[in-house]
């Protein structure tokens, strides 16, 4: 008996418990499936049917997705897409999805493309015109700043910071402005001093929380202001992965109207407009076009 390919997609399965579920067919595209970022049981029903129904599974380290996959019974076999073969890996995947095939992406932990060089991989299939479809699901952003009781009605994920001390110093200082909770990714063994700086750069007293080893055993939530968090990890030795969430700036600290029209006036008198906009941006966290826009009207109602 010939077996057809649509067939073949028919008889794959996964299992929830001791209940081996049929995946339906997938149809071609890109997907960017969301993986558990510890708690094996975060995975979501819809990622497991496409990771058993596609045609192709790419991921960052095989192992760890194997361990993923046979937690599930799926008998996929991955194909390593990371950082150091992307150039290699990369038009092999897109010729899959040209084929007429299904492609899915995932991470070791949490959704594809933040923090990973699946990026590269979901912008070339949208230039080539191919469809590219996410999977929700675990996220360690959102879950530390669910978790960690800060505001939520505007966040920042501003990725990992510099290393160096400098470069770290003056990340903060570009963000320090912002009205929004910020939201970072940083190794353990650098966020004792990570917090220190924050706490001289941002400011004792603002709000933050550090947040360890999400969904896992033993998940932490350490809360309390910069300064209080700084003490708390002086000399402290932490291991597991971290998410550090800082508050918004309190109200006071955000620069009043008529003062970012003192500020642009000041700094137009000494240079260009685009300029003068790009270093309020710079001393207020807030955005170069705005104040752009800000410094014309501002010059057009002097003229008038």
């Amino acid at each position: 008996m010939i077996v057809t390919e649509e067939r073949r997609a028919e008889e794959k399965t996964y299992r929830v418990g001791n209940v081996a579920i049929p995946a339906r067919p997938v149809e071609p595209a890109l997907y960017l499936v969301a993986t558990p970022i510890g708690n094996l049981g975060d995975i979501t029903l819809r990622a497991l049917e496409t990771l058993a129904g596609v045609d192709v599974l790419a991921c960052e380290d095989t192992r760890v997705t194997r361990v993923l996959l046979d937690r599930f019974g799926i008998s996929a076999r991955p194909y390593a897409y990371h950082e150091h073969n992307a150039n290699e890996a990369g038009p092999k995947l897109l010729a899959a999805l040209e084929a007429g095939k299904s492609v899915a992406l995932v991470s070791d932990a949490g959704t594809p493309l933040v923090s990973d060089p699946g990026y590269r991989l979901g912008q070339l299939a949208i230039e080539a015109g191919f469809k590219v479809v996410p999977i929700p699901g675990a996220s360690a952003p959102l879950a530390a700043l669910v978790g960690s009781g800060l505001p939520s009605d505007a966040f920042l994920f501003a990725g990992f910071l510099p290393v160096k001390e400098k470069g770290k110093r003056d990340r903060l200082a570009e963000l320090a402005k912002i009205p929004a909770t910020l939201i970072f990714f940083e190794s353990p063994h650098r966020i004792a001093d990570t917090v220190a700086i924050a706490a001289d750069v941002l400011g004792p007293t603002r709000a933050a929380c550090v947040c360890r080893e999400l969904t896992k055993t033993f998940e932490e939530f350490r809360r309390g202001s910069l300064g209080e968090l700084a003490a708390s990890y002086e000399n402290a030795t932490v291991k597991g992965e971290i998410v550090f969430v800082v508050g918004p700036p309190a109200y006071d600290d955000v620069p009043a109207a008529v003062d970012v029209d003192i500020m642009l006036r000041e700094l137009a008198a000494s240079m260009p407009a685009t300029k003068a906009a790009a270093e309020a941006a710079r001393l207020t966290g807030l955005s170069r076009k705005d104040l752009y826009q800000r410094l014309i009207e501002l010059k057009d109602s002097n003229e008038g």
